[in-house]
């Protein structure tokens, strides 16, 4: 049987209150594959890989303020090459409230310089197409060779084609995630103008590449909405484990604001595990809390203006932290009231894969349709 918690973990900090890690991300593998996965991953530093792991469910539950964050997020672009419905991108309001743009190289390198050999892992991406960056291979190669240990980042696929893919393992890259939302006409549908078959050749050669070559970084995970796949996840599955190192799906999340304030029903006793874990500094330098701010509209600092380490340390951060300490605190922060973390929810479907129970939770009065 698959367990719902591989991905989310649910704890209780010192004063009671609920802290769920890794919410809205949900395995579709088997328990075998997700342990390699993390194997892989730790590959070269296993013991500090193990610290970090454990920091990122200790900090939260003991609402303990490390140093540095364990991970930083820096948005290379904050503009994109795709419109799919589900995505906040393509709202009137991103476009209004949002600067779509590339990051100032010099950005990117004053954030490295200083977390280097103190932050373990950075993301390479957060709204917008990280790739359609000019300088992306070397921004991995950078973050590599200043020592950060984990570089990831979350992709649409459009570049990863095998040049790029051979690019991007010279230079270090450790973890892509591709978003494949569904199959056939469905994910055309989604992700037009990408193709899924074009996309699947894509993948094959990567996967075929790497085990060929026994390659194990860059590790490929692929995930989809959930209701992108629903009709036949079994052949999802099937399918995507074939192409990749891991295979994971997400219940769709009110991107588009859509969903009535008065149908949102929280879980009780809510505390948030991602301000106690990374920080978000977008195109243009400035900070967020986290990745539900896509509008900038709880800016924590500006990374031109000030550190990593002044940020994460400052009184804005601050102020958040002592807010979500308190009982539904969080709900004294606009941005956090309209947030998928504090959001309650319901497993309410399961499906089977080749004899696993794999179980699905959604939100609460939250339409699971593509584009709703």
């Amino acid at each position: 049987m698959s367990n719902i918690n591989q991905f989310r973990q649910e704890l209780q900090s010192g004063d009671g209150q609920i802290v769920q890690l890794n919410k809205g991300h949900y395995n579709l593998d088997t328990d075998e594959r997700a342990k390699n996965f993390s194997l892989m991953m730790a590959r070269g530093w296993e013991k500090e890989y193990a610290e970090y792991r454990q920091g990122w469910e200790r900090y939260p539950q003991e609402k303990f303020v490390s140093e540095y964050p364990l991970l930083v997020d820096v948005e290379l672009a904050s503009l994109c090459n795709l419109t799919c419905p589900m995505c906040y991108t393509t709202t009137d309001h991103y476009k209004k409230n949002v600067k779509r743009k590339l990051m100032k190289w010099e950005l990117f390198k004053k954030v490295v310089d200083e977390i280097a050999g103190k932050v373990p892992a950075l993301r390479l991406s957060w709204r917008g197409e990280s790739t359609l960056h000019e300088n992306f291979i070397d921004a991995v190669r950078y973050a590599k060779e200043q020592g950060i240990k984990e570089v990831s980042f979350l992709t649409n696929g459009s570049k990863i084609d095998f040049d790029y893919f051979i690019k991007l393992t010279e230079a270090g890259a450790d973890w892509i995630t591709i978003s494949v939302d569904g199959m056939g006409e469905d994910y055309n549908r989604i992700r037009s103008p990408l193709t899924y078959e074009q996309t699947l050749a894509k993948l094959r050669a990567v996967m075929n590449y790497k085990r060929i070559n026994g390659i194990e970084k860059p590790l490929i995970k692929v995930q989809g909405v959930w209701p992108a796949i629903r009709k036949d996840p079994e052949t999802f599955y099937h399918t995507m484990q074939e192409v990749s190192d891991l295979v994971a799906f997400n219940p769709l999340i009110d991107y588009l604001g859509s969903d009535k304030e008065e149908d949102i029903i929280y879980e009780s006793d809510f505390s948030c595990p991602q301000i106690y874990q990374r920080i978000f500094v977008s195109s243009d330098g400035d900070a967020m809390m986290c990745n539900s701010d896509e509008y900038g509209e709880q800016i924590i600092g500006n990374a031109w203006e000030q550190s990593i380490h002044e940020i994460w340390h400052g009184t804005p951060l601050s102020r958040i932290r002592t807010l979500h300490a308190r009982e539904n605190g969080f709900k004294n922060i606009p941005v956090c009231k309209k947030c998928f973390y504090p959001r309650k929810t319901i497993l309410d479907e399961q499906t089977t894969i080749d004899g696993r129970v794999v179980f699905i939770e959604n939100y609460v009065n939250r339409k699971q349709e593509v584009g709703r």
